[in-house]
């Protein structure tokens, strides 16, 4: 497991603090832009019209919030496995087998996020950028260990044919 090792502590604590941040602003803004929608959702009910808020619908606008609250989540659980891990409160195998970031989550509505208040569009994109950094870390960290076993299956391959050609 030689890249878990190399991954450091401090990045995970700093990508753990960024994603707490994020998480609390996303889910306050977001909360906000409900609550101003409120008004004109009342209104809109009682004329027939579909609620909409910043020219963005209303389910539209939980859709992306359940999205991108959902997309830090999977940050943070998988930051707090390795944080687990570093402070031996987890196994080397358990990080393996339950330390996994969620590979094909669904991507933003690029036109949703268009018509949403520019903060809260930077949000939505920098939990995008986040996911994406711990999917590359992930991702450089499982193909290491998949090199890390094929190394050592070879050595006992070497060692099984030269323990044999010795007896």
């Amino acid at each position: 497991m030689s890249r878990v090792v190399s991954l450091s502590q401090r990045l995970v604590e700093s990508l753990y603090g960024e994603a707490l941040v994020l998480a609390e602003n996303t889910r306050t803004r977001f909360e906000q832009v409900r609550e101003d929608a409120s008004p004109e959702r009342l209104q809109a009910v009682s004329s027939g019209q579909p609620p909409r808020a910043h020219g963005v619908d209303s389910v539209e606008i939980m859709c992306e919030a359940l999205r991108t609250t959902t997309r830090v989540m999977h940050c943070l659980a998988w930051l707090l496995n390795y944080r687990s891990w570093f402070a031996g409160e987890l196994s080397a195998v358990q990080l393996r087998c339950h330390g996994r970031l969620i590979t094909h989550f669904p991507a933003s509505d690029p036109s949703i996020v268009a018509r949403l208040p520019d903060d809260l569009a930077g949000f939505v994109r920098q939990s995008e950028r986040l996911y994406e950094r711990i999917q590359r870390l992930e991702l450089a960290l499982r193909q290491d260990l998949t090199e890390a076993v094929g190394a050592i299956a070879r050595l006992r391959e070497r060692l099984s044919y030269e323990t044999a050609r010795h007896a």
